[in-house]
């Protein structure tokens, strides 16, 4: 006998983890799947900080867009045979143009223009390099992926990807120009 595997849509999805023994989890859906996340460590919570603080600030006093943090939801993947996929990312900047008009309580169906990724030591390389893949083919142009042990940061976007090292200065290149932050700094506890 064979049985096929039924797979969670996008909206399916966010009904289930509005249920209460969700209420306490980290979680995404990933191609029709959920999986559980874990939860940050305090060197992710700082770093998540003192970046998110940097780029809220400078995007709210250019009304450029909103800064999202904290694993907001968006919908990066939705097909027909319900393989959808649902990412919560650790920073999240959406310019003003591509915007909704207002917030939803639901995931986000447009993709960020710009995406930051903690690792943490539970982080693992496939699903890492998944989730970039998942973030370009959405339409995503820059992602940060911020390595705290290694006190780097691999910058991807649909034309490459480079590393960044303390001595460096990581930019917000087309998507927040002007932005600049130096890496040292990111990792500053």
């Amino acid at each position: 006998m064979i049985v096929e595997q039924q797979f969670i849509s996008a909206d399916d999805f966010f009904e289930i983890v509005q249920q209460p023994e969700y209420a306490d989890r980290i979680v995404e859906l990933i191609e029709g799947e959920i999986v559980d996340m874990p939860f940050p460590n305090p060197i992710h919570a700082a770093i998540l900080g003192t970046l998110s603080a940097e780029m809220i600030m400078y995007v709210k006093k250019r009304k450029l867009g909103r800064v999202l943090v904290g694993d907001a939801p968006f919908v990066l993947e939705q097909n027909p045979e319900g393989r959808d996929t649902v990412r919560g990312l650790d920073i999240a900047f959406i310019s003003s143009e591509r915007l909704p008009e207002a917030l939803p309580r639901k995931p986000l169906l447009v993709a960020p223009d710009l995406a930051v990724e903690i690792i943490s030591p539970s982080n693992k390389a496939e699903d890492i390099e998944k989730k970039i893949e998942q973030l370009l083919e959405a339409g995503t142009t820059l992602i940060w992926i911020v390595y705290p042990d290694l006190q780097s940061i691999a910058v991807h976007t649909p034309d490459g990807t480079f590393k960044l090292k303390e001595s460096d200065m990581l930019t917000g290149g087309d998507v927040l120009a002007g932005f600049e932050i130096p890496v040292s700094e990111v990792f500053t506890d």
